[in-house]
């Protein structure tokens, strides 16, 4: 099993998640399954040249750096995963197939092959479960929170140009998916999709289910398209404008989170 396997992170590399502000006051917690790409040494790259790392397969690009200002704009907690979604994906349940992708997008990942049961059983332990154990933390430290969960989607997929800057998603809870909706169609050039690119009706969105369903505490999940938020200029113009539709949301669905001054 994987107590017999040699370590997967060496002592000099990052955690498997990271806490920002992690004693924020709001009552708002911020989640991002996909801030890296990073992917541990013993693991050689999965196999994979330098550029497919930089890609969309890898990691949701530019989402870590919205998160982090929404997370100082709400003096809200926000966790981020350490390690790529190659690696393991924190979003996904671990009995699912795309769990650990032996393919993602047409481009194959050797590392993620053949793969021993004590191997998947390892990523899991070092890397899924303390993210989602530290999320878990975060959430029970406040009282009825509400939780987004940020992620960022391709411009382009299977050759079809998505025409949507924004996308929010949610399932069954509308009491912040609705009017936040209604908050970012009040900019009349934005395109702005209701379970579109992706739906949270699919099943495969693990970290809402886990932390805020079951709970049944109030959630969204947004997706921003990733070449508005590639840059550090994107990321900052994007939070502020998903923070000013998030604050009306709120007031709307009669939360009490309040925004601070932006950073």
């Amino acid at each position: 099993m994987s107590a017999s396997l040699p370590p997967l992170l060496a002592g000099d590399e990052p955690p498997p998640f990271e806490i920002v502000n992690a004693g924020g006051a709001s009552p708002l917690v911020l989640v991002c399954d996909h801030a890296s790409n990073r992917v541990p040494r013993a693991l050689h790259h999965l196999g994979l040249a330098p550029a497919p790392l930089r890609e969309h397969i890898a990691w949701d690009i530019g989402a870590a750096d919205v998160a982090r200002r929404l997370a100082r704009r709400f003096d809200a907690p926000l966790a981020l995963t350490g390690y790529s979604r190659l690696v393991i994906d924190c979003n996904r349940a671990l009995n699912d197939p795309s769990s650990i992708a032996a393919e993602s997008d047409g481009i194959a990942v050797p590392g993620n092959r053949g793969l021993s049961q004590g191997q998947r059983l390892q990523r899991a332990e070092t890397l899924f479960k303390p993210y989602h154990d530290a999320v878990a933390r975060l959430v029970a430290h406040k009282h009825e929170p509400a939780i987004v969960s940020i992620h960022s989607f391709t411009p382009v997929f299977q050759r079809t140009r998505r025409p949507w800057h924004v996308g929010v998603l949610w399932n069954e809870d509308r009491r912040i998916a609705l009017p936040l909706i209604e908050a970012l169609r009040r900019n009349p050039e934005l395109v702005v999709g209701d379970n579109e690119p992706y739906s949270a009706r699919d099943g495969v969105g693990y970290t809402i289910a886990a932390h805020a369903e079951r709970a049944g505490l109030a959630h969204v999940a947004l997706e921003i398209r990733q070449d508005l938020i590639a840059t550090l200029a994107g990321a900052e113009q994007w939070a502020d404008s998903v923070g000013d539709a998030l604050e009306a949301a709120f007031a709307a669905a009669g939360f009490a989170i309040a925004s601070g001054a932006a950073a």
